[in-house]
């Protein structure tokens, strides 16, 4: 029962199209920086080295080259 609540629940908070990637893909990362009361967009390039989990709870690991 809880288990299909969670379904429920997740199935309203992802996207529709989520763009397939796999291990040794790289990727570009948007990640929301908020400094005081500014909010910006930081981008970042690196390789898919994990992923675990599934649905809205799925978590992947990105390596990035910060030498260039």
């Amino acid at each position: 029962m809880s288990q299909q609540i969670l379904e429920m629940v997740e199935k309203t908070s992802l996207k529709s199209e989520v763009p397939e990637f796999a291990i040794g893909d790289t990727v570009d990362v948007h990640t929301k920086i908020l400094e005081g009361d500014k909010e910006r967009i930081q981008i970042f390039t690196g390789v898919v080295i994990a992923r675990s989990g599934s649905g809205s709870r799925e978590m992947f690991c990105v390596r990035t080259d910060r030498g260039q």
